[in-house]
């Protein structure tokens, strides 16, 4: 769970809450996630920046599908009235929550939106090889955006996302979508990958040392993609005494999304009905595709390894080359 739990309100709640937050001047930005409109309401100069900064901006005559504010106030809290999608943060001082927040509120949307084109969220990041690519999928702290860009750092690997993505299953392909414009990091990325350091050098960084970074500055152009096709999912772990890296049956996976709550803290709304959802979701998509689990125990470098050894493509071998299979 985040450092914050969500109170589901009623409609007539939110009016009055509503009513009382009107009251004082507020800045107000329109953003467009996966084609979903999302307003934000806020007294803070620097999260209205920094929105401005992370999302695709939407035209102001477009009406909101959903509304967020974000205020000042004595005491961390999250209420959300899920019939019209508004959330009401009060004092809350940290933007990556203000934006993870967002994308789950668009998440929540997508959910109730019946359609043959309905889309699913993932918390996760996503690379791209060739037109094709991989989730990288774990709880937090298990090393997704080490090791996305750390991927950067190869040729033929190209970014889509580092947080949070978009899928719509078609047929027999997966087809992914990204959700920011810019990435919201850590400023001390370079400490791990020294590439990076004279890059993130003067970039503006919030109380949590974390900045919203321009990915095609700081990649490269030709190194950034907003969709792809998904053909493989890595799950991170960090256990002792565990394989670093091995293959995992469609209800291996399974179990493990469900004791690590989706590797997802920020979910609007938590009952039966989201839950089924969420697990046919997921149950579908480890059934089209080879799932494997990567023990990030070992430095970054070596687990980086691993991670390309089952990205990039390579030649067939015969019976005689001696390869190894991964561990079941």
């Amino acid at each position: 769970m985040p450092g914050y739990k969500v109170e589901l309100i009623s409609q007539k709640t939110k009016e009055k809450l509503m009513k009382e937050i009107y009251s004082s001047d507020l800045f107000e930005r329109k953003a467009s996630i996966h084609g979903t409109c999302i307003k934000l309401f806020t007294d803070s100069k620097e999260f209205r920046n920094m929105w401005d900064d992370n999302f695709e901006h939407m035209p102001e005559w477009i009406r909101p599908h959903a509304r967020l504010f974000a205020v000042s106030g004595k005491r961390l809290r999250v209420r959300y009235e899920p019939i019209s999608k508004t959330a009401i943060v009060e004092g809350c001082g940290y933007y990556g929550w203000i934006k993870s927040i967002a994308l789950a509120i668009v998440a929540d949307f997508m959910e109730d939106f019946t359609s043959e084109h309905r889309r699913y969220s993932v918390h996760g990041s996503f690379v791209d090889y060739g037109g094709r690519g991989a989730a990288v999928i774990g709880p937090s702290g298990s090393g997704k955006t080490t090791l996305t860009y750390g991927l950067m750092r190869s040729k033929g690997f190209h970014f889509l996302t580092d947080d949070w993505f978009f899928v719509r299953l078609v047929d027999d392909d997966i087809l992914v979508f990204a959700s920011e414009r810019n990435s919201y990091i850590r400023c001390n990325l370079g400490d791990v990958w020294p590439e990076f350091r004279k890059k993130l050098n003067g970039v503006k960084a919030d109380s949590k040392n974390r900045a919203i970074v321009d990915v095609k500055r700081m990649l490269g152009t030709g190194k950034t993609r907003k969709n792809s096709t998904m053909e493989k999912v890595i799950i991170l772990t960090r256990e002792k005494d565990k394989p670093p890296l091995k293959k995992l049956s469609t209800k291996a996976a399974m179990d493990f999304m469900l004791e690590n709550d989706f590797c997802n803290p920020h979910q609007m709304v938590r009952n039966k009905e989201k839950m089924r959802k969420r697990k046919e979701f997921f149950h579908s998509l480890f059934r089209r595709v080879p799932v494997y689990l990567l023990n990030t125990v070992e430095t970054p470098e070596e687990s980086l390894d691993r991670l390309k050894g089952l990205l990039i493509p390579r030649p067939r071998k015969g019976p005689s080359s001696g390869r190894q299979a991964l561990p079941q």
